[in-house]
């Protein structure tokens, strides 16, 4: 093991220059940037070439993360007994050195290993000049450097392997309505790696042909938010069943959230849609209206009472019912459509009221327009949106039924 670097054995100047070589190494979360950045720095400091192998045991071994004339390096069987050796005397490990046989190349293998986790080794070649004790104990350091990093990245992608999976097995598909109403929903999670977050939409079926639809928004993100998603989806479904008014589900899933000090506020906006009517009868904890969109693609909001978020305990919704025709297409959703950091939420409602839809369209099309158009690939918050049409009855419909 390489013997540690106190600040006697250097002058300061060496010293900042050995910590800006190590602050290049590591500056991402991910093993083959590591890995690159390892070789890269190995050859400004010492010329020549420098490549990874990973004491794999397999056969067929290759060096990776080549950086220089790949030629210059020892045969890969070398490297590789030289690696395993290496990687079986663990913190005893020192690097090994290697002259060719024609004696123009020296090259220098340094353990890729931290706290007892052995990954394989650093391959430095250069021709003639052999490396010096020194230059084997600086790229034993950065290579110790980089091995730690690695640890970290593999330990990052295992709890994000697990976290995925969580968020998978959270990621419940919303329930079916009635085939008398057309319904596309399209969520997009904020954050590279997520899957699910605290937004929500969800369908239900009631009775004589009616649909709930519902759109919901947990505070916070990630996990912890998702997981109070879920609960609030159960508790939906269940208080559901009994056929109650859009602001009476609400007033019972406050209830029921504001008995649980851990579960976090939530918003929502509860639509119940009954086609033999033609109406829709709405209510709001807390959420943004829904816009609606006429038969000319012409967008406007309906304004709904607001009542104060879910898990407040402070209930207090009420009712407001509007036509709603087949040639109308009702859109839910959440503020991360609209909402943009700075900026006034009436603005930003105005931007989405400002939306003009191809006549024809749609449900999925009038999803795709109105995220496009409001660029929520790049929103700030999660995004959910839910678009509902009255489906026309024909002939066809009654020979189904």
């Amino acid at each position: 093991m390489a013997r540690p670097v106190t600040s006697g054995d250097v002058p300061t100047q060496d010293l900042a220059a050995l910590r800006a070589a190590l602050a290049r190494i590591g500056t991402t979360l991910t093993e083959s940037a590591t890995c690159a950045e390892l070789t890269r720095e190995a050859v400004r400091q010492m010329g020549g070439t420098a490549a990874v192998l990973w004491a794999t045991g397999e056969a067929g071994a290759e060096y990776e993360s080549v950086k220089g004339d790949q030629a210059l390096l020892p045969d890969v069987r070398w490297a590789m007994a030289a690696a395993r050796q290496e990687s079986a005397l663990g913190e005893a490990a020192v690097p090994i050195p290697y002259t060719s046989p024609e004696g123009d190349r020296t090259a220098l293998c340094v353990p890729l290993s931290t706290d007892g986790h052995p990954y394989g080794g650093l391959v430095c070649a250069r021709e003639r000049a052999p490396f010096t004790p020194a230059e084997a104990e600086l790229l034993a350091l950065l290579a110790e450097r980089a091995a730690s990093h690695i640890r970290h990245a593999r330990e990052h992608e295992r709890i994000s392997g697990i976290v995925g999976n969580l968020q998978r097995a959270l990621l419940a598909e919303p329930g079916r309505p009635h085939p008398n109403l057309d319904v596309a929903i399209r969520y997009l999670p904020v954050g590279q790696s997520a899957l699910v977050g605290g937004d929500w939409c969800e369908t239900v079926r009631l009775h004589f042909g009616r649909s709930l639809l519902v759109v919901g928004d947990v505070m916070g993100h990630g996990l912890e938010a998702a997981v109070d998603m879920t609960a609030y989806r159960s508790s939906l479904r269940y208080i559901a069943s009994a056929d109650l008014p859009p602001h009476r589900v609400l007033r019972q899933l406050d209830d029921s959230a504001s008995a649980e000090p851990d579960r976090r506020p939530a918003t929502c906006l509860i639509a119940r849609v009954d086609p033999n009517r033609g109406q829709v009868t709405l209510a709001s904890a807390g959420h943004l209206p829904p816009a609606v969109i006429d038969g000319n693609g012409r967008t406007s909001l309906l304004p709904v009472p607001v009542g104060p978020p879910l898990g407040t305990g402070l209930g207090g919704y009420e009712p407001a019912t509007y036509r709603l025709d087949p040639t109308q297409t009702l859109v839910l959703f959440t503020d991360g459509l609209v909402e943009h950091r700075g900026e006034d939420i009436d603005h930003s409602l105005d931007r989405l009221a400002a939306v003009d839809f191809a006549a024809s369209a749609g449900v999925e099309q009038v999803i795709d327009t109105v995220l496009a158009r409001l660029d929520a690939r790049h929103a700030e918050d999660d995004v959910a949106v839910l678009a509902a049409r009255l489906r026309r009855r024909d002939l066809r419909d009654d020979e189904h039924r």
